[in-house]
């Protein structure tokens, strides 16, 4: 069950904390025109869920931002619903690759009875089993973070059905860096949202197919959007 991370209020210099996954995406952004600076600071957050989560936590400790906001590619589940170079903001975000077993045998952490983080007065006040709500209103596109790309179609066929009732419409986009970074977040008690572009077809492991450029442009133009709102009016 996804569940909602409590929000602490910051007072320092850095309203929000802009986080983009590799160099390869932040040279692109950069070329492209870069974020609306001003109220932002931008970082890099590493590739992969685990180093994601662990820089996170250090630049949330050390920055203390008010907010944070996710920026880079996906892939799309369904083009007719994440179409190529568009971008995405998404309600939940759920982790898969965690867990025992591989292939048809795996199980996750619902599976196996253990939460990845019980909950605490201090952090999160309900376990974390597999997934989390994010802070961008009225969304409820679901973000898979996978540990390794999906490579065929077998793997995206489990992975569809695995989290087909989540969200309403099952996975939308899959990252690898998503999870991580909201776990952080949810342990500072601080709020998240993501925007992904969409490069390229989950299961398309062919470059000559990734529409990269586009795909963080669209991603681009949408951050600079969120980090000029006031999150908390609900826009």
């Amino acid at each position: 069950m996804a569940m909602t991370p409590p929000t602490m209020p910051a007072s320092n210099d850095c309203p929000t904390l802009l986080l983009v996954p590799t160099e390869l995406e932040l040279r692109r952004l950069e070329d492209q025109g870069g974020f609306t600076r001003g109220p932002a600071r931008v970082c890099l957050c590493g590739f992969g869920p685990i180093a994601a989560a662990a820089r996170t936590a250090q630049l949330c400790a050390e920055w203390q931002p008010e907010r944070v906001l996710l920026v880079g590619i996906a892939g799309t589940f369904d083009s007719s619903r994440a179409a190529l170079e568009s971008a995405h903001e998404f309600g939940t975000v759920a982790l898969t690759g965690v867990g025992a077993g591989e292939g048809m045998h795996f199980q996750g952490p619902p599976a196996l009875g253990f939460a990845q983080w019980p909950g605490s007065p201090s952090t999160t006040p309900h376990p974390v089993v597999e997934s989390l709500t994010l802070a961008a209103p009225e969304k409820i596109g679901l973000l898979l973070t996978s540990c390794a790309a999906t490579a065929n179609e077998a793997v995206l066929a489990r992975r569809r059905a695995a989290f087909d009732g989540d969200s309403k419409q099952g996975p939308f986009c899959e990252d690898m860096e998503g999870f991580g970074v909201a776990l952080a977040c949810a342990l500072a008690c601080v709020p998240l949202r993501i925007v992904r572009g969409v490069s390229n077809e989950v299961g398309d492991r062919d470059p000559a197919h990734w529409r990269i450029p586009a795909a963080l442009d669209a991603a681009r133009c949408l951050a600079n959007t969120l980090i000029e709102q006031d999150w908390r009016d609900g826009s």
